[in-house]
């Protein structure tokens, strides 16, 4: 074969090298993203705090502005241990499904000492009430519809620069309809 001439295959066109080594790059990248996302251990559930909020009634349903105030009845439980706590905190945030109409509630009670406090197996069960006017965070008068509302407890201690959180319970959510 005169006149044709054969390049050696050590001498390819950079766009094929160039090719081959992006392919070859994602490929890597693939196997080590898989790899790591079997590697990642099952998250196990949140074990629930001792703080629980174990009743909730709200009253009177339906609530009507001008009826005078909504009132959130909830039992609280105390952990055993309070751990320096001294102040049991219960707030409730209730919202128009728009958002426009928002209020929190907050009621702080301390807490007795555990020397005062006979030892008991059972743990201390708290009565709180948050009353709600019917106001919104303007101080108007909140529209008719479903208002969502979230209720919980915490635990505070008295610091240096003010209360600090010690312990959460989950939260109690649900609706109530202002008429």
């Amino acid at each position: 074969m005169l006149g044709t001439t054969t390049q050696p295959t050590y001498f390819r066109p950079v766009s094929v090298v160039l090719a081959w080594t992006i392919a070859g790059s994602m490929l890597c990248m693939l196997s080590v993203g898989t790899a790591s996302a079997k590697a990642k251990p099952a998250k196990t559930p949140r074990p629930e705090p001792e703080l629980k909020v174990l009743e909730l009634k709200i009253s009177p349903t339906p609530y009507t502005v001008s009826a005078g105030s909504l009132e959130f009845s909830a039992v609280v439980q105390l952990p055993r241990e309070l751990d320096g706590a001294t102040i049991l905190e219960v707030s409730s945030l209730v919202t128009s499904p728009s958002k426009t109409s928002i209020r929190f509630l907050s009621l702080r009670k301390p807490l007795e000492s555990s020397a005062a406090t006979p030892v008991s197996t059972e743990p201390t069960k708290i009565p709180v009430v948050l009353s709600w006017d019917g106001m919104d965070h303007t101080k108007s008068p909140a529209e008719a519809g479903t208002y969502h509302f979230e209720l919980r407890a915490k635990l505070l201690s008295n610091g240096d620069k003010g209360p600090r959180t010690l312990m959460v319970s989950w939260p109690k959510r649900g609706t109530l309809e202002v008429k």
